[in-house]
């Protein structure tokens, strides 16, 4: 499956836990419903904090990939 087209991209790289988190709900909270956030993360535990936050907000997780050492997910907002 590949990655769908983001209308808007913020990268995250270089901050830990909390806030990769905080960034995107932020984020997503200026987004309308049914659009898509990129994010570009270099905190490797942001893979299993970013499904725990799809999870508890009801936002999907459209697609995750890692390249060149950095994680990038695609959340589309609900």
């Amino acid at each position: 499956m590949s990655a769908p087209d983001a209308n808007l991209t913020v990268d995250l790289s270089g901050l830990n836990c909390p806030l990769p988190i905080l960034r995107a709900k932020k984020a997503l909270a200026d987004l309308p419903s049914g659009t898509v956030l990129q994010l570009i993360c270099t905190d490797p535990g942001t893979p299993s904090d970013f499904e725990a936050f799809c999870r508890q907000t009801g936002h999907a997780l459209s697609h995750y990939a890692v390249q060149d050492g950095k994680f990038l997910f695609w959340i589309t907002r609900r």
